[in-house]
């Protein structure tokens, strides 16, 4: 039987909350196609940082690199100022990581409302390939006369051939693996960033050509494609950009598939450890009251799996939350829905784990 090592990192707020539904619908999985998960659990966040002011140490990264993924609930405290633990714990994680690719995956499933008209789970299904390591990410920049009518503020948009060719090989292969409409549309703005997309373009067609000529190439710069994403979802199969521009467009990808509620996403090293997480935040007035929806944190389980090599598993939870979604047991997804109708984050575990053991 194999065993597979998972990180568990709770976080703030619901996070705690939504990452233990998530472990347990893992769990029902593995114990439905017969292997078995191993958890530790840091509690790294704001409490900690709080408590200690201790943010991530380096040493933590190390035990990291001792697992085969890593399951994040959220991160973001009201009583930490915005960025300290976003900087210190995501990124470094990333970067430390090297988790040089973001992946979200952008579908409507059956009985989760869209708010664009007309549209239905026929059109909504793609995916976004986000560059994670590079571009003003990096923090090269600085200020000069901080505070005076002449301050000078400057941040770096910093691209590499080998960080823009390592995902454009990813995306290429996700779109050549999908086998759906095999096309790869690069998201840039070759107009205005003319170096950065400069680089991007000419990679982009020169890996299509040499090694994925079976994969359709089209472009959209990055304010075309926000309008497509809304008018014409059904244009994308696979989306790839860069760090900035897929920071934006995956938040609109997620209220399109109905909500950060069930939007999951993954930051992936092929070759090393991959973190998966729920991409909304840590909603901390709804902490404690157990009406939080869980679903999104289960999908990124179902990533977590299928990039572990547990297909089987992953295609069960996908189906189990599907037709939890169908079924009349689901009152909504958001708080209010949940609480109004008799339901609970508890509950909406408890029936989707279910529906992987019985599937």
């Amino acid at each position: 039987m194999a065993t597979y090592k998972i990180a568990l990192f709770p976080g703030d707020g619901t996070g705690p909350e939504v990452l233990r539904e998530g472990l347990k619908v893992v769990k029902a999985a593995a114990d439905k196609f017969g292997f078995s998960i191993d958890t530790t659990e840091f509690d790294f966040g704001g409490d900690r940082y709080l408590r200690t002011g201790e943010i991530l140490p380096d040493s933590a990264i190390e035990e990291f690199k001792k697992f085969d993924a890593i399951y994040l609930g959220a991160i973001g405290h009201p009583d930490v100022k915005p960025g300290i633990l976003e900087k210190g714990i995501l990124l470094k994680t990333r970067f430390a990581l090297d988790q040089y690719i973001n992946l979200r995956p952008v579908k409507l499933y059956p009985g989760v409302e869209t708010p664009i008209k007309d549209k239905g789970p026929e059109h909504i299904d793609f995916v976004v390939v986000r560059e994670n390591s590079e571009d003003v990410y990096t923090g090269l920049g600085g200020n000069m006369r901080e505070g005076t009518p002449h301050e000078v503020a400057s941040q770096l948009m910093i691209y590499t051939r080998n960080g823009v060719d390592r995902c454009l090989r990813y995306a290429f292969e996700c779109a050549r693996k999908r086998n759906k409409a095999k096309t790869l549309t690069l998201c840039g703005k070759t107009n205005v960033l003319t170096y950065v997309f400069g680089l991007w373009e000419r990679a982009f067609h020169e890996m299509g050509e040499k090694e994925f000529p079976d994969i359709k190439r089209d472009y959209a710069h990055v304010d075309a494609t926000t309008m497509w994403m809304v008018k014409n979802p059904e244009w994308f199969d696979v989306i790839v950009t860069a760090n900035l521009f897929g920071d934006i467009i995956t938040d609109l990808g997620a209220m399109i598939q109905g909500g950060m509620g069930i939007a999951a996403g993954g930051n992936i090293n092929p070759k090393g450890v991959s973190m998966f997480e729920p991409i909304g935040g840590s909603a901390p007035k709804y902490t404690g009251l157990n009406v939080i929806n869980p679903l999104a944190c289960i999908f990124a389980g179902q990533m977590l799996l299928d990039h572990i090599g547990e297909t089987t598993a992953a295609l069960a939870i996908e189906d189990a939350c599907v037709s939890y979604l169908k079924s009349d047991k689901n009152v909504g997804l958001s708080a209010k829905e949940i609480k109004d109708g008799g339901s609970s984050t508890t509950k909406i575990g408890d029936i989707i784990a279910d529906l992987v053991s019985n599937s």
